[in-house]
């Protein structure tokens, strides 16, 4: 039996995107980033972004059928992302997807943004549930046990700064081009990591949940010190804070993502994986860590491609594809959402972050 045929479309922040899926076979994925409309405000100016998504969508749509060379007549259903995220762009896409579902009539499908993410490594690598997955991007950074497209367990997650905003937020701090998380791995290379020793916040507590924004008041402290002794900083300045702040971000993620898999592994799983999605997941040095983790307690470590890890389309229609399989769609009355916890019984994390609220 051929797999239908998923369009996916994906607007929760800055990339309007869509992408052609039948199976695990993407078929096209389209991302219309907005980097330099936003460039000149230091981050993303929702109203801005809001505009760009409903000029751009249907551009977005024509392009990931013509790269897949089908016909719009031939999708079989509409998945959408209506959930978190920054209002304005959700609401755009959301739209479009009802648009599309009443002038095709085919089924509409509302998907939690969080939920693409977390179900990416199926996409990628047909990882057999139940596996851990810790979701550490720009706005979101989740230890969450994944068990079905809809069975979530939080067990821990950022209650203030995700790593990837702290990564930028320092980026900024030390005078460095966006995105941060690049800019600052590749100065920490070059620096010396045991000059500046920074926090590692909330080791000395019980649990997985993180908290980055003390180490990143912390750096700018060191900052504003130095400069006021020497009168600026000097480039080697820039590449030891840089590697500072990363070895404490590693350090943080490496003993809390300890504690999760311990949690984990309580579930006697037949196939013992983590998988780590996000741009932060790029990041070469918190990788290893990572994997050197997984080869302590015997898991399997897995990771998308990086333009699967950054907010894209074609895991929007995997995900909406695991749903239709289940039977679920949406009607008229889907709605969008700015927050969504995966985990609904779990408590609500605190605070909003740069890529759309927190759940």
């Amino acid at each position: 039996m051929t797999s239908p045929l998923i369009l996916g479309l994906e607007s929760s922040c800055d990339d309007t995107a869509a992408a052609l899926l039948r199976g695990r076979d993407i078929l096209s994925s389209v991302v219309l980033g907005q980097n330099q409309l936003h460039a000149a405000y230091g981050g993303v100016v929702p109203e801005i972004a809001a505009r760009a998504h409903a000029e751009r969508l249907d551009v977005a749509v024509k392009q990931a059928l013509d790269e897949a060379q089908v016909s719009l007549d031939s999708v079989d259903a509409i998945a959408v992302t209506s959930g978190p995220g920054l209002i304005g762009g959700v609401l755009s896409g959301v739209m479009m997807a009802k648009g599309l579902s009443i002038g095709l009539r085919k089924p509409l499908i509302g998907v939690n943004h969080l939920a693409g993410h977390a179900l990416t490594p199926r996409l990628t690598d047909d990882l057999p549930y139940p596996y851990l997955m810790l979701l550490v991007s720009g706005g979101h950074s989740q230890f969450l046990l994944v068990r079905g497209p809809q069975d979530f367990t939080r067990l821990g997650g950022t209650i203030d700064d995700a790593p990837g905003e702290a990564f930028d937020k320092t980026a900024r701090l030390l005078g460095l081009p966006q995105p941060g998380g690049p800019s600052v791995e590749a100065h920490a290379k070059k620096g010396d990591e045991t000059r500046f020793r920074f926090p590692r916040p909330l080791l000395d507590r019980p649990g997985c949940d993180l908290s980055f924004s003390g180490l990143k008041t912390a750096l700018l402290r060191m900052r504003d010190q130095i400069i006021a002794e020497k009168g600026g900083l000097t480039e080697q300045d820039r590449d030891d804070l840089c590697a500072g702040f990363q070895a404490a971000v590693r350090d943080v993620l490496k003993k809390k993502t300890a504690r999760a898999i311990a949690l984990y592994l309580d579930e006697s799983p037949a196939f013992p994986a983590l998988a780590v999605a996000g741009g932060v997941a790029a990041n070469q040095e918190l990788r290893g860590a990572l994997e050197a983790l997984c080869d302590e307690h015997g898991l399997k470590f897995t990771a998308p491609p990086l333009h699967l890890c950054t907010d894209n389309a074609a895991m929007i229609a995997y995900a909406g594809s695991e749903l239709f399989a289940h039977g679920i769609t949406h009607d008229m009355s889907l709605s969008a959402r700015p927050r969504w916890p995966l985990d609904s019984k779990a408590a609500p994390l605190v605070g909003s972050g740069k890529k759309g609220a927190k759940a």
